[in-house]
This record gives C-alpha cells, sequence and structure tokens, in this order.
C-alpha cells in the first residue's frame, strides 16, 4: 500500500489517513489511486465494521493538486475524460463500502475536497473547518463529485455554491447538509470516539443492510411495489443469526455478541 494513505486497523475500526500533509492533502494521480484500492481492500474485510476517513496535518483534502490541473489544461478531451474517471471511481468506492463510513473533518476543503466529505456517511467537522467549491473561479464545474454534493445539500442550495465559489464555515456547512456535527477543533477526536462506540451497539450486518436501503429508497414513490420489497427485506433481515442474536441479546438483558 502507497505511504500516500495509511491504515490502521483496531476492533472493527479502521482509520484511512491521507499522509500528504505538506499540500493539505490535496489529490493527485497518485493520491486518488492510493485511496481508492485503500477503501476497495477494506470493503471486502468483513472484520472491519466501521471506517474514520481523515487527513494528516492541517486538512483533511484542500482539493486538488494545481500541478494535476495544470497537466490537464493541455489533454485532449479523451485524455481528460481518463484523467477523470480515477476520481470517478475513488468517490464511488467510497460512497458504496458496506461499512459505515465517518468523516473527520478540519481545515480549508475545497473542490474534490468537498466531495470527499459528501461522499462519507457521516461528516463531523471542526469548527474552524472551511468549505468552497472553488472550480468555477478557474473556469472549471464540479462535475464528478457534484452527485455526492447534490445528494447532502439538495439542488437549490447546490446551485448556489456551484456558481458563487464561496467560501463557508463550518455552521453554513451543518446547516446545509454538508456536514452532521460541528465541534470544537480539541474534541474533534472525543466526539467521533463517543461516535464509534455508539456504532458498536449497532449489528454490522444490519448496518450495513441499512446503509444500502437508504440509497435504493431515495426518492422512489411509496407505492405498493415498494411496499412489498420493505416487507420482503424485513421478513429476510429476521432470519439473519444477527436478528436473532439481537432479540435474544433484548430478551435476556445482556448486550449482544457484537457490543
Amino acid at each position: 500500500m502507497s505511504d500516500l494513505v495509511r491504515i490502521e486497523r483496531d476492533q472493527g475500526v479502521a482509520r484511512v489517513t491521507l499522509n500528504r500533509p505538506e499540500l493539505n492533502n490535496a489529490l493527485n494521480e497518485e493520491l486518488i489511486e492510493a485511496l481508492r484500492l485503500a477503501l476497495e481492500t477494506l470493503a471486502t474485510e468483513t472484520s472491519i465494521a466501521t471506517v474514520v476517513l481523515s487527513g494528516e496535518g492541517k486538512s483533511l483534502c484542500a482539493g486538488a493538486d494545481i500541478n494535476w490541473m495544470r497537466k490537464a489544461a493541455s489533454y485532449s478531451r479523451e485524455e481528460n475524460i481518463a484523467d477523470a474517471m480515477p476520481l470517478v471511481r475513488m468517490l464511488a468506492a467510497l460512497d458504496r463500502m458496506p461499512q459505515t463510513t465517518i468523516g473527520r473533518v478540519q481545515g480549508p476543503i475545497y473542490g474534490g475536497g468537498v466531495g470527499v466529505v459528501a461522499a462519507c456517511d457521516i461528516a463531523i467537522g471542526s469548527s474552524e473547518a472551511t468549505f468552497c467549491l472553488s472550480e468555477v473561479r478557474l473556469g472549471i464545474v464540479p462535475g464528478m463529485i457534484s452527485p455526492y454534493v447534490l445528494r447532502a445539500i439538495g439542488e437549490r442550495t447546490a446551485r448556489r455554491y456551484f456558481q458563487t465559489a464561496e467560501v463557508f464555515d463550518a455552521q453554513e456547512a451543518k446547516r446545509i447538509g454538508l456536514l452532521h456535527e460541528v465541534v470544537a477543533p480539541d474534541v474533534l477526536d472525543e466526539r467521533i470516539t463517543k461516535l464509534l462506540k455508539q456504532l458498536k451497539s449497532a449489528a454490522p450486518g444490519a448496518r450495513a443492510i441499512a446503509k444500502k436501503l437508504a440509497g435504493d429508497i431515495a426518492g422512489r414513490a411509496i407505492d405498493e411495489a415498494l411496499m412489498s420489497e420493505t416487507a420482503a427485506l424485513i421478513a429476510d433481515v429476521r432470519a439473519r443469526p444477527e436478528a436473532r442474536e439481537g432479540l435474544s441479546a433484548f430478551l435476556e438483558k445482556r448486550k449482544a455478541s457484537w457490543n
């Protein structure tokens, strides 16, 4: 595994750290590929239930490396498509992980970094974090990150920030749905530790199914087909060993095996 991304595993939790602090973990070809490989590797590990994504140094991810963008300026259309696809695949790998993903958000988060935050299941931010969808300043658009950002903050808010390239603070990021919580910088790790403890009370397999469920039903009409699908889902889940263990633990007034 590349030293651009560190992975630490401990008791069902994997901590993935972007390790390019001298450039505020700005994204280039090598970092994107290393992160994708790390995420895809962890996605296959059934012993891991939660992934915490963080950045070494001052920022989780300050966006795209300017030298990477400079090279793309001379590419043909076909070369630009090929150049964009690794970021597309990395964000998809993050979004589709069966594990619960937590973004530890601090520092300046620009461009592609906003997409990384938006693709996490849970985003906990430092009160000193700042954000900017800065692409239009450079005459480009937030193309690859747009599906995740739009899902997080909604179309109308996205229309504003996609066009203005305003810098906004952590409280605004929380208000629009990009962050779930904002805490003081010195308690950021403490808050994530408490969240990890809370997650351990939930069955890992059920968490993975519930995560997929949210994506599968989003935007669908509540019709007979959806009602039948959800009834069938709960029937299937109730037959799983996790469900039997969870119910037994509740009735016996003990902690479940995964807790």
